[in-house]
């Protein structure tokens, strides 16, 4: 396993008031909604979650820092594991032309509202049964999706992303460093249910066969 960081100039873009997030709202009922992945986690009101997930290209960096890490090519395949609207993977088939992609998400929504030029590679479905045979993808990523497993849902996401990997795979998650960056995450999240310190997270990694890379998103 190697950390490898992609994803924190994006994150750190966006600011987040995280006092509002629980005192601006009944947070339970904002939740529970959230965790249906529908409309208002999406596209509705920023208590739900995203806001307003709508393509502005913040993706293409990460997905050429991919690129060149991983040294894809034209022909070989990828697959998103949670990949929402599939922003992500469709910056990464403008990096490498040629590129093929898969993804799969739980949310019917997302699936239906994804870019249009990837929307025909999407399937709906959950992280811990993926429907592909061993060792298919060059390249597996899951970014910000499986910390919303249960644990025992968890493990077997995680060694299904082991299995159809050819050997290259990287997944991100919420996690956090020091107590105010755990406040902070129980503070903003809707639908994390794996919450856990990166020294956990990195032993259930280990426990669980896991050799791919890895990171986090903290709240700072």
């Amino acid at each position: 396993m190697a950390y490898v960081d992609f994803i924190s100039e994006v994150h750190n873009s966006t600011k987040r008031d995280y006092m509002a997030r629980v005192l601006g709202a009944d947070k339970a009922e904002c939740a529970k909604i959230a965790k249906e992945y529908g409309y208002d986690y999406w596209d509705g009101d920023r208590k739900y979650g995203y806001g307003g997930y709508r393509y502005d290209g913040r993706w293409r960096k990460v997905a050429e820092k991919m690129a060149d890490y991983y040294q894809l090519k034209p022909g070989q395949k990828v697959l998103d594991v949670g990949c929402g609207k599939a922003h992500l993977l469709y910056e990464l088939t403008q990096a490498v032309p040629g590129l093929l992609v898969e993804g799969i998400d739980i949310s019917e929504y997302a699936v239906e509202h994804a870019k249009e030029e990837v929307k025909e590679y999407l399937h709906v479905g959950c992280a811990q049964e993926l429907n592909y045979e061993d060792h298919s993808f060059d390249l597996v990523l899951s970014l910000a999706a499986l910390h919303n497993l249960k644990i025992f849902d968890l493990e077997k996401a995680v060694k299904e992303i082991q299995r159809v990997s050819k050997g290259n795979s990287y997944i991100m998650v919420e996690s956090f460093r020091n107590d105010r960056e755990e406040v902070n995450m129980l503070y903003w999240q809707l639908t994390c249910t794996s919450y856990y310190a990166v020294d956990e997270w990195e032993w259930l990694y280990q426990k669980w066969g896991y050799t791919g890379d890895y990171s986090f998103m903290f709240f700072e």
